[in-house]
């Protein structure tokens, strides 16, 4: 991930780590980005209420060889449409602001989750789902209906597809797994027990589990390859909504890898399933 095109969502990211004179700087910075490239160091240095010392070490903490640095950066952080990152919605706000905040954070959090895939790690996967005999996908909660999509987007590439939802019946499809098959276990957060149990035990019966979660967790030790999302909101605290869209897009970028690693021979077949909806649709009304 580019350090500098990420700056604010660094900053609020580490909020926790920094001390407490630090973490005013931060807060400052964060409830007004804009505001902050135009400020002095004294003037951030007041609306803080810290020293300017400690606006010069907060800004060597993110890199920064000094204030007039980090302002740059920060500048090109707001450029980059990262802005939003840190614009939770307030109660007080408006439809107007709630509205462009959600969409401002969502493109914001696709931005920073596009930089951070690694196209290798995508065409990986792309080769497992080519190679599988069956394909499961796997979510609960929010992820569920990531899973369902899922099943609708893959079953066109002529594949026996499920989606499961239901841990029970995960459990007993991972119990019966053989080589060949291929579990795509979905989790934002990938600390969901029972779909790492899951995971686990349909890799030691021999099939091959994609993750789709956040890198380092539980799940993505336990799978044999791990697409690393990002995590731009906190779901034990909000309901999801960027998360979703993040996966939802990531099975975008699968589904095209897998058409075109098909070729054009396979074209003939997903235009025939495009053309059997044909007759459920009134035409469209000319003008």
């Amino acid at each position: 991930m580019d350090r500098m095109k990420n700056l604010l969502e660094q900053i609020k990211n580490r909020l926790d780590e920094l001390n407490k004179a630090e973490r005013k700087v931060a807060e400052v910075i964060l409830s007004d980005a804009q505001q902050a490239t135009r400020y002095s160091i004294a003037a951030l240095a007041q609306a803080a209420k810290v020293s300017e010392p400690t606006v010069n070490r907060f800004c060597r903490s993110f890199g920064a060889a000094g204030y007039p640095a980090f302002k740059i950066q920060l500048a090109q952080s707001l450029a980059s449409g990262a802005a939003y990152v840190s614009r939770a919605v307030e109660a007080d706000d408006g439809p107007e602001a709630y509205t462009r905040k959600i969409f401002g954070s969502t493109i914001a959090s696709l931005d920073s989750a596009c930089q951070a895939i690694d196209p290798q790690a995508i065409s990986h996967a792309v080769d497992l789902m080519i190679q599988a005999r069956q394909i499961h996908f796997f979510g609960l909660g929010a992820s569920s209906s990531v899973a369902l999509d899922a099943q609708h987007k893959f079953f066109r590439f002529n594949l026996p597809v499920t989606a499961h939802s239901d841990v029970l019946m995960q459990r007993m499809l991972a119990s019966v797994a053989h080589t060949g098959d291929l579990f795509v276990i979905i989790s934002y957060t990938g600390r969901t027990r029972e779909l790492v149990e899951a995971a686990t035990m349909a890799r030691d019966n021999g099939a091959s589990v994609l993750g789709l979660t956040a890198a380092g967790s539980p799940l993505a030790k336990v799978c044999t390859l791990s697409l690393d999302i990002p995590l731009p909101e906190d779901t034990d605290i909000y309901m999801p909504m960027t998360s979703r869209i993040i996966q939802l897009t990531v099975l975008d970028a699968l589904a095209a890898g897998v058409t075109l690693r098909r070729g054009v021979d396979f074209q003939p077949h997903l235009r025939k399933i495009k053309e059997s909806l044909m007759a459920t649709r009134y035409p469209a009304e000319e003008n």
